[in-house]
């Protein structure tokens, strides 16, 4: 398969993959445990795991969850799932349990891809009928049938402002554009190494890194977390060329006092942002001091990653602007859902291959995230004369904590669960380190005896340490709208 950056990639990963493994050029190392993949091994492997899943019984479409944290084994898994036709079903390990157990029941997967370390606590949570996939349950071959690029490829779970999550698809065709997007963005090559710090059950770490090499031809080094003492060090055994991550991870860069080597930096062609806004203190400061220019992007799980980014050096970067469109179209919306003139605020709209297919079993949901075939992001903001957009605001509510969107409704029924409580909702806290930190604030019956820190440990319990809120304000109401709906963007500014 040849990458044509005039053109999204057509055919399946299954193509895409078969081609790849033609030659025998790295796929991806794992710099922590001293090992690699070729193309070829990579896709002998995986095509093995799909024949033996297809063994099994697994259908066409039929999801595979995948409850593995970055590593070889989750690769593997992926790629199987991906190239057997199956839909694979990212299981975002920070989404506490209650989110975990929904998304493994609405994605009706009978079968798991399931990491040692996650085995426990998978099985406290997974619905009945759930099978934990061993090496020995996919001895059994069977053929491959064909497929089309329409075919169901991933199933991942995002949060929304109804509080359950919500499951985007994707086709063959959208995920390998969602690469294509990214590859002819950043202008990647055969001869381009990403690095992987950002999790696989993440759109940013799926799409940007393993698509964008797949397509692009190129390679990755993938660890299984970011560690700010580890990064430069790890960047430099790897030989990486460029790297994706989010503000935060820039931040905790910045504001370590390890110094990569000359060679690293004078290597790295680019560092990539994505998924939260970067302040521009942050992006000057960082490239002040390493050198390494940082491009600000924008994307959405629902358009398998990148929808905007800024050109590569020497092209033109708008500090403050996620950049413009490449390989998608970009609309500005009116209240009436009309095409905006130029420069007035209005709701980001977006088109293009890479956008999915639909949000799984919620065709309610699915019908009004488009207008058409624009896709409706929830993002305010405004083009300028160049082309280039700049987000002003959110219509929705969510709370994007380090790049991770977390629904406030999911922490106020937790709350809510507490008979003491009268009135509840959780809100986003501007925070340098994350972006945006979760608070919350409450009424409570008179006479009550709950603390806050009761309150906090009851929300870790559900809802995992990363959702819940760092503090939880006590007052006597909540300010609440003529309709008697809780005002939860005053809550801020209240506290």
């Amino acid at each position: 398969m040849i990458f044509d950056k005039a053109s999204p990639p057509k055919g399946t990963i299954k193509n895409w993959l078969d081609a790849r493994a033609e030659g025998d050029d790295i796929a991806i190392i794992f710099p922590e445990a001293g090992e690699s993949l070729t193309w070829r091994d990579l896709r002998d492997t995986a095509r093995d795991m799909a024949q033996g899943l297809v063994g099994l019984g697994v259908a066409q479409g039929e999801s595979v969850a995948i409850v593995h944290p970055n590593g070889k084994r989750g690769v593997l898994a992926v790629y199987a799932a991906l190239y057997g036709g199956f839909r694979a079903t990212m299981i975002n390990l920070a989404a506490g349990p209650d989110a975990i157990a929904y998304a493994l029941d609405h994605s009706g997967a009978r079968f798991a891809f399931v990491h040692d370390s996650q085995t426990e606590a998978t099985k406290k949570v997974a619905p009945e009928g759930l099978q934990i996939l061993t090496d020995d349950m996919l001895q059994k071959k069977a053929t491959l049938p064909d497929f089309s690029p329409d075919q169901h490829a991933l199933l991942m779970y995002t949060s929304g402002t109804t509080g359950q999550p919500k499951g985007v698809v994707h086709n063959h065709a959208s995920l390998l554009a969602g690469g294509w997007t990214t590859a002819i963005a950043h202008d990647l090559s055969p001869q381009d190494r990403g690095f992987c710090v950002l999790p696989i059950y993440h759109i940013n770490g799926l799409c940007v890194t393993m698509m964008g090499a797949l397509v692009s031809g190129g390679s990755l080094a993938m660890v299984t977390k970011f560690s700010a003492s580890k990064f430069w060090d790890q960047s430099e055994t790897a030989k990486v060329t460029w790297f994706s991550v989010v503000p935060t991870i820039i931040s905790h860069l910045l504001h370590s006092d390890i110094d990569p080597s000359p060679e690293v930096c004078n290597r790295l062609r680019f560092g990539r942002s994505a998924s939260s806004a970067l302040a521009v203190e942050t992006q000057s400061a960082f490239e002040d001091r390493f050198k390494v220019p940082i491009v600000e992007t924008m994307g959405l799980t629902e358009t398998a990653a990148q929808i905007l980014s800024n050109p590569l050096p020497p092209g033109v970067r708008k500090i403050g602007s996620p950049g413009i469109g490449y390989g998608n179209e970009v609309c500005i919306l009116t209240p009436e859902l009309t095409p905006a003139p130029p420069m007035q605020e209005g709701e980001i709209a977006i088109r293009g291959p890479n956008v999915m297919v639909e949000y799984l079993h919620n065709p309610d949901a699915t019908a009004k995230t488009f207008t058409g075939e624009w896709l409706r992001t929830g993002d305010l903001g405004h083009v300028d004369e160049d082309g280039y957009v700049f987000v002003t605001g959110r219509l929705k509510e969510l709370i994007i904590k380090g790049g991770e969107n977390i629904a406030p409704r999911e922490i106020d029924e937790v709350l809510y669960s507490e008979p003491d409580i009268i009135e509840a909702a959780a809100f986003a806290r501007p925070c340098k380190s994350y972006g945006e930190t979760v608070e919350a604030a409450v009424s409570v019956k008179p006479g009550s005896q709950l603390s806050e820190a009761a309150l906090i440990d009851l929300c870790q319990q559900r809802l995992g340490k990363f959702k819940s809120p760092d503090c939880i304000h006590f007052l006597s109401e909540l300010p609440k709208g003529p309709s008697g709906k809780i005002q939860r963007l005053k809550l801020a500014a209240l506290v």
